[in-house]
């Protein structure tokens, strides 16, 4: 039944429709489906946004294929993070108005032309900023952000290593390590390498390269920080190229429960081992909201003053996220796939 109560809306409300990309079993890119749904009015302290951009990332594909230890209930809407227009506001709001420019981190509903969130979870977007770039800043500029600067606390001249350099969050990595005066290595395929290089970082083939050897060789006293965002299986071979003294940061998802745990098991036992080396988990559910809303002020002035730039492969229409998954599984994408409002393309 829509809720019509102590609204205030920008030009009345309507009873509306909207379309949202839904996840109906576990499995590939033939499991989305467009649906049609009721819209909604707010409730008290909600903002209905009219989504302009929301990317397609990693956990999108893991929570729909299932490799991940805690997953949705079936069927729900993917989408890790939103920008959009507040078209409606609830009793209660009091820090946006209708037509704000606004952005959130959503885990789930993101795919979707309308979505209703709390006030407290959003905060303002300079109009300045192109909503597609922008966007990018709320998951994988955040996350790349908090690993360098609030878990490692890099130093100008760290030497690093990031494992995935060529995806969303390894290119986010690169720019922002590069703004940090960090010695970057960089693993990816070869066909990226022009990328990895242009960013700043040497880049290593893992296809044909022992990485490995290939630090031991330039850097014989061991990297300061490995920040490794793919499998488990990477870990070991990671903290081998570790200086006595240096950490790594997993960021990258475990596949399953049990993967999970052993995991935890793995981290427990290494940090009590005295090698002189430590291994931290990062996860954004770990992380107070007002921490990334900290984060993405200071990270939406260094994209105004084009001191960073997402890179982005590919734009889509929101209702085409299908097509945009399968490019993304495809393993041949550098940087960042976004979905777009029809007005935006």
């Amino acid at each position: 039944m829509l809720r019509t109560a102590n609204i205030r809306v920008g030009n009345g409300e309507k009873t509306m429709k909207y379309k949202s990309v839904i996840v109906t079993r576990r499995g590939g890119t033939e499991v989305l489906k467009i649906i049609e749904n009721d819209l909604h009015a707010p409730s008290s302290g909600e903002v209905r946004i009219k989504i302009l951009a929301t990317p397609v990332c990693q956990d999108d594909i893991a929570a729909r294929v299932g490799n991940r230890p805690f997953l949705p209930r079936i069927p729900f809407v993917p989408g890790y993070s939103i920008l959009g227009i507040a078209d409606a506001i609830g009793e209660g709001v009091t820090n946006v108005a209708v037509g704000d420019r606004v952005a959130a981190l959503t885990r789930l509903g993101g795919h979707a032309e309308y979505i209703l969130l709390p006030e407290e979870k959003l905060v303002h977007v300079p109009e300045t900023l192109d909503p597609a770039e922008a966007v990018i800043l709320i998951l994988n500029y955040t996350v790349a952000y908090q690993v360098l600067h609030r878990y490692a606390r890099v130093k100008p001249d760290d030497k690093v290593l990031i494992i995935g350099a060529s995806g969303g969050v390894g290119t986010a990595f690169l720019q922002l390590g590069k703004l940090a005066n960090l010695k970057m290595y960089g693993l990816a395929s070869s066909g990226k390498h022009g990328t990895l290089t242009e960013l700043g970082a040497i880049p290593i083939d893992y296809h044909t390269q022992d990485f490995v050897e290939v630090i031991r060789q330039m850097e014989p006293d061991g990297v300061d920080f490995v920040f490794n965002g793919m499998r488990e299986e990477y870990i070991a071979r990671g903290l081998a190229v570790l200086r006595r003294g240096g950490a790594m940061v997993q960021y990258g998802g475990p596949q399953s429960f049990s993967r999970f745990l052993l995991l935890l098991a793995k981290f427990a036992l290494f940090n009590l081992l005295p090698n002189g080396k430590a291994i931290k988990g990062y996860g954004t559910h770990r992380v107070d909201i007002n921490l990334p809303k900290e984060d993405w002020l200071v990270l939406f002035k260094l994209l105004e003053k084009g001191k960073i730039k997402p890179v982005i492969a590919e734009r889509f229409p929101i209702l085409e996220a299908p097509k945009a998954n399968k490019l993304l599984e495809s393993g041949k994408v550098t940087g960042n796939i976004v979905l777009l409002a029809p007005e935006l393309l």
